[in-house]
């Protein structure tokens, strides 16, 4: 476990599943959690772990000082869409690099089971 003087990342217990509108987006048994103090708990899937094919990437890009700088996609699945949705810090912060490679879900956008 990585420790952050404001962010924890740990590996998940179990699996994780994504869906969206009943489509599954991502599913593995090796999901980390981010804990950022004031924001709820974030999973990060390996991207190989993840269907890329319902994913368009956006124009949208964000930085943080914490984690990098972010790029987004939109989901489309099963006539449905959200956007910005996914995201991905392709060169995170050291103290945070266990994030590369990874993408997160926007958990009001999605179904998280993750068999709590």
């Amino acid at each position: 476990m990585e420790t952050h003087d404001r962010i924890t990342i740990e590996k998940a217990e179990g699996p994780v599943n994504i869906t969206f509108n009943g489509a599954v987006l991502a599913s593995t048994k090796d999901a980390l959690i981010l804990r950022e103090k004031g924001y709820d708990p974030v999973y990060y899937f390996p991207k190989d772990h993840v269907a890329m094919a319902f994913l368009k990437e956006s124009e949208t890009k964000t930085s943080c000082p914490h984690k990098g700088d972010a790029r987004y996609w939109n989901i489309s699945a099963e006539g449905q869409a959200a956007m910005d949705a996914v995201w991905a810090y392709d060169e995170p912060h050291a103290g945070v690099k266990e994030i590369a490679g990874r993408v997160a879900f926007d958990r009001s956008k999605v179904t998280i089971d993750d068999g709590a």
